[in-house]
């Protein structure tokens, strides 16, 4: 018996659940990319981006995906042999890391684990001890989506600058852009990656870059990887088909426009706050359900928990069994555990188009299947969920 015909949840960190609204934008035919309507469209995106990075800099639009992102974010700033710092916290900042190692730079990971932040003393320590200035970038991800931490990119900053050090800082917000404050001209962040399948609710397929004057000119004096389609020089040039260095990705490009307006006519502000109390509800449902030892948070400091995706460590049970019960039986698609936790993690997404139904309702699911499945649970998960929203948001 199943309970699972009716609309699918999707509750897995990217990509997230496209609102009506972006696929119904996306759903027009093809315009000129040369003249009118599509040229208002390039130059108010262009516009708009950088308010979401809450920077003055320069924003790139790129057909690609995050890791296509991380290309472009290399290529413009980095030479063959460029010594660069990678700060370990999951799975993405390593892999970034290890794109920039096969274009031929020098990666060195300052080493952490998957259950805490990024230690800004340890990252102080490290470029205090690089006095020649060898390390030209430091690589960090403000949320990883594998272990679920949420690194402290202003106190990575005040680091930096405590060491006295001048390597470029870079910032994979991918999984925080649009769901957690992010503030890249205050906390002096030098480029920004994101994509647009998470807290931007669009289909993947469109990478962003927002750069500042810094790392602008750390392309124009010296970055010797860059090719032609990544160059940001090129992309700055007049010609509109340079914005997107041939043709536009249109269809993805009206549904990004429509997006943007709901994320702005919502205010990025409520935007976070909605993030913050439907993250806090999901924490209260696991902690509940943790009580009797077969569910644990991965990331151990409640001050370092993502709001955009929660991993759980389960001991005693494959999560193989609970996601394909809440798939299979109840129609709600939870993440699997990546990175190496396949089998002893599952990953609950509450990002992007999410609101309290639909977090409710995975957690509604994931405490049935819990029962159904008789694993050892603390009763009262849900309960606590509605107890942390209603709290917070009021009549």
């Amino acid at each position: 018996m199943s309970v699972s015909n009716g609309r699918a949840f999707l509750a897995i960190p990217g990509p997230t659940t496209v609102p009506d609204q972006v696929l119904q934008a996306m759903n027009r035919p093809a315009i000129d990319l040369y003249s009118g309507d599509h040229l208002d469209l390039t130059a108010s995106l262009l516009a708009d981006l950088p308010k979401l990075f809450r920077t003055r800099g320069h924003a790139y639009i790129y057909a690609a995906n995050g890791h296509g992102a991380w290309e472009a974010a290399l290529t413009n700033v980095l030479s063959r042999g460029d010594h660069i710092l990678v700060l370990d916290s999951g799975r993405f900042a390593t892999g970034w890391g290890e794109m920039a190692e096969a274009m031929g730079v020098s990666v060195e990971v300052l080493h952490g684990d998957w259950h805490s932040a990024v230690d800004p003393n340890k990252v102080e320590e490290r470029l205090r001890a690089d006095a020649k200035g060898d390390i030209k970038a430091v690589l960090v991800v403000q949320v990883d989506t594998a272990s679920s931490v949420a690194n402290d990119i202003e106190a990575i900053r005040a680091a930096m600058d405590a060491a006295g050090h001048d390597a470029l800082l870079m910032v994979d917000a991918v999984a925080s852009l649009a769901t957690m404050p992010y503030q890249m001209d205050a906390w002096e962040v030098d480029v920004t990656v994101t994509g647009s399948q998470k807290g931007l609710m669009t289909p993947p397929g469109l990478g962003f870059i927002a750069a500042s004057d810094k790392a602008r000119e750390r392309r124009r004096l010296n970055a010797n990887l860059v090719t032609r389609y990544w160059d940001w020089s090129f992309r700055d040039g007049n010609e509109h088909y340079m914005k997107y260095c041939g043709t536009p990705p249109e269809h993805l490009l009206f549904g990004l426009r429509k997006a943007l307006d709901m994320l702005l006519a919502e205010g990025l502000d409520n935007v976070v706050a909605r993030h913050q109390i439907l993250a806090d509800a999901v924490r209260a449902a696991v902690a509940r359900w943790a009580e009797a030892g077969a569910l644990s948070f991965n990331i151990t400091d409640p001050a370092h928990r993502a709001n955009s995706v929660t991993t759980v460590r389960t001991k005693g049970f494959q999560p193989k069994a609970l996601l394909d019960y809440a798939r299979e039986k109840c129609g709600v698609t939870i993440g699997i555990g990546i990175g190496g936790l396949e089998a002893t993690a599952f990953r609950i997404a509450h990002m992007g188009h999410v609101n309290a139904p639909m977090v409710l309702g995975t957690l509604g699911v994931i405490e049935t299947g819990l029962k159904a499945l008789e694993i050892p649970h603390g009763k009262g998960g849900v309960e606590a969920a509605i107890e942390t929203i209603a709290g917070v948001v009021k009549a």
